[in-house]
């Protein structure tokens, strides 16, 4: 197979397979290029959690064998998804490997080593919430990457997070980074938040998230995401607060715009769409509802399913478009993944 690919930040083609029976396993053996995100795709005949399923494997093999790399939107949360659907697949071992072969090969390398910091808090939560998914036990690459997390952590609670891409919300501010590596520690089988390291570094984190508020809906709902995990984030009534607020962003309809719930100015001046459920912004806001034990009855969590069960597009996946430009849709990747993670929390299959 051939693929057009750039740097960061340039045009991928990074594509959605179709061409696959959807029963067929996606392996790299087997993998098709499929198409680019779009608006335009047409909306799937019916639900089907095999057809996402179909579509994250091929995204995050793509983007494996394309960069051979991790990144937020696709491959992070791949790994946190995927078991939401299956707890085994021969895509998902490929890119476990993987991760396991960066952790434990590449970063060892004196000469290479982790990408950035963010990078390392970045696996090091895909991979606790796998295990935590999976087996229930943490790897010993696992806690190799939490242990490393710590060691890079700034006096100031967070860490120096890439921000120059411009892809939010993963890769746009420190704010997000100090939140995933609660909910990383906090999920983290084993009792690894009771460890020495992450007992000082949990302690920054607070002290970070004290003296830096979340500026918008989506870090609160972060932040509650990470307080139903690890104690002294939220207090009771900011949580429920938060809640509240979520539920309020509705869409008339059903369903959550991403431009919603987190603040972002385009690069390419054109206009956010603050009206349009999308899936990220449903999922996400669904998922972390029922993780801070919003019942999958409540009226708003309900017609945003039903909103997911019917905007699914032919390829598996789930649309969003970029708050940051009309040329890389990498976040429908991310949202997909978030989509079907709201699904399996409220028992749909």
């Amino acid at each position: 197979m051939t693929a057009k690919v750039g740097f960061l930040g340039v045009a991928v083609f990074l594509l959605l397979a179709t061409g696959l029976p959807a029963a067929e396993p996606v392996t790299l053996d087997n993998l098709v290029e499929p198409e680019a995100n779009s608006a335009d795709e047409p909306l799937a005949t019916k639900f089907s959690m095999e057809q996402a399923a179909h579509f994250l494997d091929s995204a995050s093999l793509n983007w494996q064998q394309t960069w051979k790399c991790f990144t937020c939107h696709t491959n992070i949360s791949y790994l946190i998804a995927r078991p939401s659907i299956s707890g085994d697949a021969p895509a998902l071992r490929e890119v476990r490997r993987f991760a396991e072969e960066v952790i434990g090969v590449r970063w060892k390398d004196k000469a290479k080593g982790p990408r950035s910091d963010g990078e390392v808090v970045a696996l090091a939560a895909a991979m606790a919430l796998n295990d935590a998914a999976t087996t229930g036990k943490l790897h010993p690459l696992t806690r190799e990457a939490l242990d490393r997390m710590w060691t890079v952590q700034r006096e100031t609670g967070d860490w120096k997070w890439p921000t120059k891409c411009h892809w939010p919300p993963m890769e746009s501010d420190t704010h997000y980074g100090a939140t995933l590596a609660a909910i990383a520690t906090g999920a983290a089988p084993d009792n690894y938040a009771k460890t020495p390291a992450a007992v000082a570094g949990l302690a920054k984190i607070r002290t970070f998230l004290k003296n830096n508020p979340p500026r918008d809906l989506h870090h609160r709902a972060m932040v509650l995401w990470a307080s139903t995990l690890i104690d002294g984030l939220m207090s009771a009534d900011e949580q429920q607060a938060c809640i509240k607020d979520l539920l309020a962003a509705e869409r008339p309809g059903g369903g959550w715009a991403f431009a919603s719930i987190y603040t972002w100015e385009r690069s390419d001046d054109k206009e956010q769409d603050f009206k349009t459920p999308d899936g990220y912004g449903t999922g996400f806001v669904i998922y972390v509802l029922r993780k801070a034990q919003v019942p999958a009855t409540e009226p708003a969590v309900q017609r945003g399913i039903a909103w997911l069960k019917t905007r699914q597009r032919a390829s598996g996946r789930w649309f969003t478009r970029s708050l940051n430009k009309d040329q890389e849709h990498y976040i429908s990747h991310a949202g997909s993944a978030y989509a079907v993670m709201a699904l399996a929390a409220c028992g749909e299959k």
